[in-house]
């Protein structure tokens, strides 16, 4: 008989852990052989466990080329989604295993700089600090560091920040980047294109926009192609990329954030110029930058930085 004040849950409707283990791990090396690896089990227990969940949702998660995988847009979603939650799973094991005097510190940084530069790190800082809980805040609003809202962030801009002591760590730059499914190739081709916009803050010094670009190219821009309603236009510069990689368009991208994706070549830049939209920095709040768990975190955040 089930005792008053402790209903039945519904069982989570979840694809078996074993085939989410290896997509996540096939996903993050684009390799079921480096996956095998990892997990300790065949090349084709990987395979067979990703055919099985892709059988599961009903579509394909991965696009199998020859010599290498790409992501599909369904895999990439998942992929993030999974990487979250094996982070965060991962944290709460650790903090369980963890010294009670351990510190913390809260890293604010954009959402597209969050999702796409600073969770696929999440475990080499754990490996690297973990005496340090890193705590990660993603929004395009920026908070008071001086008031202690947080405790470092990475911000894009100039770093001229009243009350904070900054760091460049490294610039940005953004140019035409789609799918090689599109066959592009020549600047005279992109009219034939649909153009893929995303939001910029008010605040940004040097916001990379289709028509910035077609003025740094010396080209015409298409008529009817000034305004957002000529293409597909995002507010978040994650969704727009998935946008490109699904083959929707051209769009202008970080090459910073999409350097996975064209490595791998599931994203590629067929022309320039690139746009300099200024630099990504390190701050903090004045007086703060030599609190040990502060200045571990920043000298680490400096070290990923320039392997990159």
């Amino acid at each position: 008989m089930q005792e008053i004040g402790s209903p039945v849950r519904p069982p989570r409707r979840l694809p078996p852990l074993l085939s989410l283990r290896a997509f996540e791990a096939a996903a993050a090396h684009l390799s079921f052989q480096r996956a095998a690896v990892e997990l300790s089990v065949t090349p084709s227990a990987i395979s067979h466990q990703v055919r099985a969940l892709e059988d599961t949702l009903g579509q394909p998660l991965f696009r199998r080329l020859t010599r290498q995988l790409a992501l599909t847009p369904a895999g990439q979603r998942l992929f993030d989604d999974l990487r979250m939650g094996f982070d965060a799973l991962e944290a709460g094991i650790d903090r369980l295993r963890r010294p009670a005097a351990s510190q913390s510190v809260t890293l604010t940084t954009n959402t597209a700089f969050a999702a796409r530069w600073v969770l696929p790190r999440m475990a080499a800082f754990r490996k690297a600090c973990p005496g340090i809980e890193l705590r990660l805040h993603a929004g395009d609003t920026l908070v008071d560091l001086a008031r202690g809202d947080a405790d470092i962030a990475v911000r894009s801009g100039n770093g001229n920040w009243p009350g904070l002591v900054s760091s460049e760590l490294m610039p940005e730059r953004y140019a035409p980047l789609c799918s090689p499914m599109l066959g592009l190739r020549r600047k005279s081709d992109l009219p034939k294109h649909q153009l893929i916009h995303c939001d910029w803050q008010p605040n940004a010094t040097a916001p990379a926009l289709w028509s910035r670009w077609f003025r740094e190219a010396d080209i015409a821009q298409p008529r009817g192609r000034s305004a957002k309603a000529a293409g597909l236009s995002f507010s978040d510069e994650t969704h727009a990329m998935l946008a490109a990689l699904a083959g929707h368009g051209v769009a202008l991208l970080s090459l910073t954030l999409t350097a996975e994706e064209l490595r791998s070549g599931a994203l590629v830049q067929p022309f320039g110029p690139a746009l300099d939209t200024g630099s990504y920095f390190l701050a903090t709040a004045n007086g703060r930058e030599n609190e040990p768990a502060i200045r571990a975190v920043w000298q680490w955040i400096e070290s990923q930085a320039s392997t990159d």
